[in-house]
């Protein structure tokens, strides 16, 4: 097994480390805003996933904010101006325009993010059924300027569980989506969880074994651990009535098996994700990001050595 993770891949393009800034487009969600459904998908805090993004504000201030945050984990060697960063659009839905006047706004902040000389490229999270042909037109006009990559929210291909949760939209649209995506030439990350309630371990797995078989082979993938939090309406069933959680063991095997079945020309982006610790409910030993990190790395390279050694 080899893996090839987002910050090898990005060092591998610009010769220097890159950090991810973290920031917010002012969208909302068609899952939060009565098109589809009120309370968001049920695992969803109030962040709308982006719980550690910039507040909304005008942009300048947002990376400025951002880059207080990502800039001291920097090596010491690199020079403020050196510095190199993705301009990541996280919290919510940043494709889900409703207007024309929208479309153009985010055009707008996008191009203003891109035009930055230490911003490198961009990474803009959304759902599948939120890229009609006139943002895909908008991303393919942005990726000509700077490379784009877009963030598809599938969590899991079993269409019972993504009742459950309230995806809002069947497998048969993502798999639209990524076909769309692929032939405009914009890289798709996609995210899964780990851990949704009723899935068992083979569940899981078939997901991870469904994108690993994608035409074209899937660009980027990022495995989430199912936080349980406070505020929503997963977390409220889950102190009423508990439902299995991973542990620490369980679930760094887990991730290792996933990475098995992987194309190596994967991405990897994440490997488990981080909670607010204030909202945090289960499961409590995912708060030791440390922790967590260390047991999997390794276990990675327990995995990745040769079978004669």
């Amino acid at each position: 097994m080899k893996i090839l993770t987002l910050s090898e891949a990005l060092k591998r393009r610009y010769h220097t480390k890159v950090y991810k800034l973290s920031l917010s487009s002012g969208c909302t969600c068609p899952n939060r805003d009565g098109t589809l459904g009120t309370g968001g998908c049920t695992f969803c805090s109030a962040g709308g996933s982006g719980d550690f993004a910039a507040d909304p504000a005008p942009l300048g201030e947002q990376l400025a904010a951002a880059k207080a945050l990502v800039d001291p984990k920097f090596p010491k060697g690199i020079a403020p101006e050196d510095r190199r960063y993705i301009a990541y659009f996280q919290s919510y839905t940043n494709t889900y325009v409703r207007s024309g006047a929208e479309l153009a706004r985010l055009r707008a902040l996008y191009r203003e993010a891109i035009a930055r000389p230490e911003i490198v490229g961009l990474a803009v999270g959304t759902r599948p059924d939120c890229l009609p042909d006139p943002v895909l037109d908008m991303l393919a006009d942005l990726n000509r300027v700077k490379p784009v990559w877009v963030e598809l929210g599938l969590q899991t291909v079993h269409e019972a569980t993504a009742e459950a949760f309230h995806r809002g939209y069947p497998l048969e649209v993502f798999e639209s989506a990524y076909r769309r995506l692929a032939d405009a030439g914009i890289p798709a990350v996609v995210h899964v969880i780990l851990g949704l309630p009723g899935e068992t371990r083979a569940m899981m797995l078939e997901t991870v074994d469904y994108l690993s078989t994608l035409s074209p082979t899937l660009p980027g993938i990022k495995l989430q651990l199912l936080h349980v939090l406070k505020g929503t309406a997963m977390g409220e069933a889950y102190l009423k009535d508990p439902f299995p959680v991973f542990t620490l063991e369980a679930y760094t095997d887990l991730v290792v098996d996933c990475l098995k079945r992987l194309p190596e020309s994967t991405v990897v982006h994440r490997l488990t994700g981080d909670a607010p610790k204030k909202l945090l409910i289960a499961p409590k030993w995912s708060a030791n990001k440390r922790l967590v990190l260390n047991t999997l790395r390794a276990k990675i390279a327990r995995a990745e050595r040769p079978s004669s050694e």
